[in-house]
């Protein structure tokens, strides 16, 4: 997409999770507005990982994490992920 970044977090089989939203900060270093529009399990994780998504890519972000691992362990997981897939 070229205004926006989807990224779909999971494990095994394709599955929805918890959504959330981020716009990229106006200027370096800021953190754009975020929220999770649906879901209730790992919200923070899952916000945490638009926000970061829409500050690498500089894009709307919209993220849907749906895992078994335990939050902090989804959080470093998928950010690694993120970092990897960053465009030079």
């Amino acid at each position: 997409m070229d205004n926006a970044i989807l990224a779909l977090c999971y494990e095994g089989t394709m599955k929805f999770g918890t959504l959330a939203v981020s716009t990229p900060g106006l200027t370096e270093g800021v953190v754009g507005t975020s929220s999770v529009l649906l879901g209730g399990k790992y919200l923070i994780a899952a916000r945490a990982l638009a926000e970061r998504s829409a500050a690498i890519f500089k894009k709307m972000s919209l993220v849907s994490l749906n895992t078994t691992l335990s939050e902090g362990e989804a959080l470093r997981v998928y950010s690694a992920l993120l970092d990897k897939v960053r465009i030079p």
